[in-house]
């Protein structure tokens, strides 16, 4: 995977923004903007929009929002101001991106979403997303199973801010809360964070030494427990992550954590600049807003054909 460079952005001036050697204001300039690629996800999202958009012709901005709406707000401007042609965003908050994104389609600059939605349509061009209600329902099956569909668990929630977290966690329930076996002893947000899981399955031990499971709504969160488990040399915990990253694939195929929940974000990207030239050239993608793509669960059993958030055929 290249290296991609990229820029936080707090308060600095928009000529401070150009991060890759394209003019003032390229003629075919595409922004693309995530979460930090600290975490592995947002990294592949920005390597496959960047390197989509290259292939077919574009200069790239990749730039990171760190889930600061504020900060997400100062890149649009920065697009705006650099006469961008389209806007590629997993976006820093449901409700709180909106006005961005319609401030870019005021100046008209057509914005392309990926992982997350926002809360309104017809002010994004597209919304490509995870089917994550599906895939949850994937984790929480997987979870069951092995569990035996009994013990106590607790659960680790996304970001409050991103609808995906409560989408998940309702896909989860659904699933889980059907078997009478199983007891919620402990819920809590930790920001998709792996420092936050690790502090906060740590507490969690502490409060309910006879845990038995944990499932996380994110890989990174998972792989945060795994490691406060590991630490506390209690290894017999079944834990389930959701996202399908390469940490979490190699801790399956060691014998630690139990399963994930692959999201094709590397796929998702690649469509939304596909997207975006044709609507570029042609005014229209031909397809609807929203687009859902299913989600794979990944367990022992194909865990090795997992790689940067796609499957090897």
């Amino acid at each position: 995977m290249p290296f991609i460079h990229t820029l936080a952005i707090a308060s600095i001036s928009v000529a401070a923004l150009c991060i890759t050697p394209i003019k003032a204001n390229a003629a075919n300039l595409i922004v693309i903007i995530t979460p930090s690629h600290d975490n592995p996800f947002f990294k592949a999202e920005a390597t496959a929009a960047n390197e989509q958009a290259k292939k077919m012709g574009y200069d790239t901005l990749v730039l990171i929002h760190n889930d600061d709406a504020n900060k997400q707000n100062e890149l649009f401007d920065a697009a705006i101001a650099r006469k961008a042609k389209a806007i590629i965003l997993d976006n820093a908050g449901s409700e709180a991106s909106i006005s961005a994104v319609e401030k870019a389609k005021k100046a008209g600059i057509p914005s392309f979403l990926i992982d997350r939605e926002i809360n309104s349509n017809g002010i994004a061009v597209s919304q490509i997303v995870s089917n994550n209600y599906q895939g949850a329902q994937l984790g929480a099956q997987e979870f069951l199973k092995v569990m035996k569909g009994k013990g106590n668990y607790a659960e680790l929630v996304g970001r409050e801010a991103d609808i995906n977290a409560s989408i998940r966690s309702k896909g989860y329930h659904d699933i889980i809360d059907r078997a009478p076996g199983m007891k919620l002893v402990a819920k809590q947000s930790a920001n998709w964070s792996q420092p936050e899981a690790f502090k906060i399955m740590e507490s969690i031990l502490q409060a309910h030494p006879d845990i038995q499971g944990v499932i996380a709504g994110n890989d990174t969160m998972a792989m945060g427990a795994w490691a406060a488990l590991k630490a506390a040399k209690r290894s017999d915990v079944v834990v389930i992550g959701f996202d399908g990253g390469n940490d979490v694939r190699d801790s399956i195929k060691e014998g630690g954590i139990k399963a994930t929940v692959l999201q094709p974000a590397y796929r998702q990207a690649q469509l939304a600049v596909e997207q975006a030239d044709k609507y570029l050239k042609t005014g229209k993608t031909g397809l609807p807003e929203k687009q859902l793509m299913d989600c794979v669960l990944i367990n022992p059993r194909n865990a090795s054909k997992l790689d940067s958030f796609g499957l090897k055929k």
